[in-house]
């Protein structure tokens, strides 16, 4: 009992003690309101609220917004003065530690009135170094320390939304969580005897059996769209048909220019197919037209159109002329001339009225052959070598006992495009050799001993358009394909790879080859209607000595490698 009423008194004390310091502080707040008055009116333009305080309402707003309660709950309720007080003693810096005290001891009483203690508790209260914090010892028989106060922990805490909503990138739209729809059930032996018997299903099944019998008997394709709507997204040739596309317009301004058009036609004349030059007579530039009539131009005449020109006639093509080559003697030539129709014509330069000659070329004497390109071998004006539409290749004569289709070379899976026979001149005869292009995407190597291919040549992915032999190396030809691209093969360098590539501009399909006589400048057409004139390089241009027996070195060990391939086939197919 004894501790406990000193305890009292120096509770009583403590209290004397704040009264005095309150009375002290309340003197100074109304002079410091005094002088805030004062103050405040200087300054009109300046804030009443304090940054701290401004800072404080609003951090207490953005709690609110997340549901936060701004004040935390405080251990030790205060009345209005006593919060005053508090208050004015933080604003000042000092006495704020002696009054945290007694409130502290105040409370610790009353909140153990009714508490037993088995120890002494006694207590002294000492000042720390720092005035901000606050020590209290407990001089206990255990001598424990209180510790110091120190900032609580917080913890965060995420609470998850009550809907999840997701939003449509275009629309910005709630959009509805996906149900799985659920399959109709089976329907009973009632529900389809119901059906069966019911007015509109016994109408539409009247009306689709007499759409069915009228369907069965034509002849026609009944689901095609003859208003085109199911073109729109086809390709290919279909396609290509089904709208106009401008072509040219022609004007003059001095003959058209305000003159109706009152009447037109279209020209006889068809499209040129094949062209060259008449080997003994430079002037004169003979082609063949889709129509098969056979024109002459002569460029020394002033006119612009054919001097001479075949008749539509069937004593002479009727297809298109694919391929016109003069042969014979600078005394003796004649123009031979080849078309699809399975007819070769001869004609003489001077009067191209009705053809000299004319042959069908039949193979086996039962199957016309579709003729697309011509080649005779150097100086031969009787034997030549011709490619078809469905691939093959033969040997022909235009004399003698044989004359007509001779020889079948089969090895193409495409028409043949172009044929070339070997024309240089050298100490080794080549010319039993010729090489062919075709729309395989491959160049063959022929002889006209053997009917099968000496080689392949597939490093194309396109078409093979054109083929031509160098007109003074053994060993070097040119290709064009369809993807643009030029290739100058030396066979006595690579037979897998070209020596010499280009692509011409633009990519569109080369579609003939020609050298220039002397083999140093090589021209390509291609599909645009442009013709390209390239140089070639000295190395493949001009041929040594040793390419001759080189090539004929190449040759045997092509047709070596053949021969072994063909015995290991034969082997396969005997195993």
């Amino acid at each position: 009992m004894t501790d406990r009423s000193d305890l009292k008194a120096e509770l009583e004390r403590k209290k004397q003690r704040l009264a005095q310091i309150r009375e002290e502080k309340k003197k100074k707040e109304e002079e410091r309101k005094k002088k805030e008055s004062e103050m405040l009116q200087r300054a009109e333009n300046v804030s009443e609220d304090s940054d701290l305080d401004r800072k404080r309402r609003e951090t207490e707003a953005l709690l609110q917004s997340i549901g936060i309660s701004p004040e935390p709950p405080l251990v030790f309720y205060l009345n209005d003065t006593e919060s005053h007080d508090l208050m004015s003693c933080m604003k000042e810096g000092y006495g704020l530690l002696v009054m945290i005290q007694d409130l502290i001891v105040e409370a610790f009483i009353s909140l153990n009135h009714n508490i037993l203690y088995s120890f002494d508790f006694s207590r002294t209260l000492q000042w720390d170094t720092d005035p901000s914090a606050l020590q209290l010892l407990a001089d206990s028989v255990h001598g424990c320390r209180m510790q110091r106060l120190g900032a609580s922990k917080i913890v965060q805490i995420d609470f998850m939304p009550k809907e999840l909503v997701t939003y449509s990138k275009e629309t910005q739209t709630p959009v509805a969580p996906h149900k799985s729809e659920v399959p109709p059930g089976e329907l009973t032996n009632e529900e389809k005897e119901q059906i069966i018997h019911s007015g509109d299903f016994l109408l539409f099944l009247d009306r689709s059996i007499r759409v069915v019998e009228r369907v069965l008997a034509e002849d026609t394709d009944i689901f095609f769209d003859y208003s085109g709507r199911d073109m729109e997204n086809k390709e290919g040739d279909m396609q290509a048909g089904s709208n106009l596309s401008f072509n040219r317009h022609f004007y003059d301004e001095h003959w058209s220019k305000h003159r109706v058009v009152t009447s037109l036609d279209w020209s006889p004349q068809s499209s040129v197919m094949s062209v060259g030059f008449a080997q003994f007579h430079p002037n004169l530039v003979i082609g063949g037209t889709y129509t098969g009539q056979i024109a002459l131009w002569d460029n020394r005449s002033h006119r612009r159109t054919p001097v001479q020109r075949t008749p539509l006639s069937a004593t002479a093509h009727t297809h298109p002329v694919y391929s016109v080559n003069v042969v014979g003697t600078q005394n003796a030539n004649n123009l031979i001339t080849v078309s699809t129709d399975g007819k070769m014509c001869s004609w003489s330069l001077d009067m191209l009225s009705q053809p000299q000659e004319s042959m069908e070329l039949i193979y086996n004497k039962s199957k016309p052959v579709a003729v697309t390109c011509m080649a005779f071998p150097a100086g031969d004006v009787n034997n030549f070598v011709v490619g078809c539409e469905e691939g093959t290749v033969y040997t022909a004569s235009r004399h003698g006992s044989k004359a007509g289709i001779g020889e079948m070379f089969d090895g193409h899976q495409g028409p043949v495009t172009g044929i070339t026979c070997h024309n240089a001149v050298g100490p080794v005869d080549f010319s039993h050799v010729f090489a062919t292009s075709s729309f395989d995407w491959t160049v063959k190597l022929w002889s006209t001993k053997h009917n099968k291919p000496l080689y392949s040549f597939e490093d194309n992915a396109d078409y093979v358009y054109d083929v031509m032999w160098s007109p003074v190396h053994p060993a070097v030809f040119a290709t064009v394909d369809g993807m643009g691209r030029l290739d100058i093969w030396n066979l006595n360098n690579y037979t897998e790879v070209p020596s010499a590539s280009v692509t011409v501009e633009g990519g569109c399909a080369l579609n003939r080859v020609r050298w220039a006589s002397g083999g140093r400048e090589i021209a390509v057409g291609d599909s645009e209607g442009r013709v390209w004139i390239y140089d070639v390089g000295e190395q493949l241009a001009a041929p040594h000595t040793e390419d001759w027996n080189k090539f004929a070195h190449t040759l045997m060990e092509i047709r070596a490698n053949r021969g072994d391939g063909e015995e290991e086939h034969s082997i396969e197919l005997t195993a």
